[in-house]
């Protein structure tokens, strides 16, 4: 057997044991001590709360040292790198999701006996995966860059499949419609993080930045009063009250689409079996 030299894989701190156990392991038990008082656990929540408070271009391993009023290379002895804590930091964003119960087991075949609760289920799932990424803009810039294969992020792909399955649809249909939702979550969340943090920045309220754009974009081109009429109701409506309107309203779409790709599959499936049961057609006689 090949000796183990401590060399792991560095696609994701997922994939390698936590970096006190691969101390402990090469040092044989013996050696120096872990800094008193640090877990990995309280780095991780203690970056996240930075990443809160100041965004990710501030954020830095000696500044978190400092918060932690510890040195730098105490937090190196629980993770190896910036790029392992950030990866960390985005699954612990998801700990306190409100995730649907859905039933064990495989979901039934039959999509006439599909579980009926279902789009409530993936409305609530949508709604919270909103929620986190606009409490942690920094996180929508973070995914795709890791892949997270947290514990977190795998319950949440684990209960967004067993929603799903539970709609009717095909399997091979499945990643399609979740990529239809959470795709647009993404995006929605993300510009209305940007958004909050321009207003936030500017030291204005929303609806006074959303002035400030309009009257601009009125006087840079008049062409543009047509178009921005057309949602006029943010102006006396309040940005916030519309945006959640719009993205009730979107989320309905995808749902519904989804809900009718159900139906068509059904009636297609009907209409085959009415087929088969008719038998081959016959020829006319000559």
């Amino acid at each position: 057997m090949a000796e183990d030299k401590g060399h792991y894989p560095h696609t994701s701190v997922w994939l390698r044991p936590p970096r006190e156990s691969r101390t402990e392991r090469r040092s044989g038990g013996r050696g120096s001590q872990a800094p008193a008082g640090l877990s990995r656990d309280r780095i991780v929540r203690a970056a996240v709360r930075l990443l809160d408070a100041d965004g990710l271009a501030a954020f830095s391993m000696r500044r978190l040292a400092a918060d932690l009023g510890v040195t730098p290379m105490s937090v190196y002895w629980y993770v190896d790198n910036k790029d392992d804590l950030l990866e960390l930091a985005l699954d612990e964003v998801l700990a306190d999701m409100a995730l649907p119960e859905v039933p064990d087991g495989p979901p039934d075949p039959d999509p006439d006996r599909a579980d009926h609760d279902w789009p409530q289920q993936l409305r609530a799932l949508a709604r919270e995966w909103r929620r986190v990424l606009v409490a942690h803009p920094w996180a929508t810039r973070l995914h795709g860059t890791y892949l997270n294969l947290g514990p977190r992020s795998a319950r949440f792909s684990r209960t967004a499949i067993a929603v799903i399955a539970r709609s009717g649809l095909p399997p091979e249909q499945y990643a399609g419609a979740l990529s239809l939702v959470f795709q647009f979550i993404y995006g929605f969340a993300t510009t209305e993080g940007h958004w909050r943090e321009r207003a936030r920045l500017t030291g204005a309220t929303e609806d006074e930045l959303y002035e400030i754009a309009y009257d601009t974009a009125v006087r840079t081109d008049a062409g543009l009063v047509l178009h921005a009429e057309l949602v006029q109701p943010r102006r006396t409506e309040g940005v916030g009250a519309v945006r959640e309107r719009d993205f009730e309203h979107a989320l309905d779409c995808a749902v519904l689409g989804i809900h009718a790709m159900v139906t068509a599959a059904r009636l297609t499936a009907e209409a085959g079996g009415r087929a088969g049961a008719a038998g081959p057609a016959r020829t006319a006689p000559r």
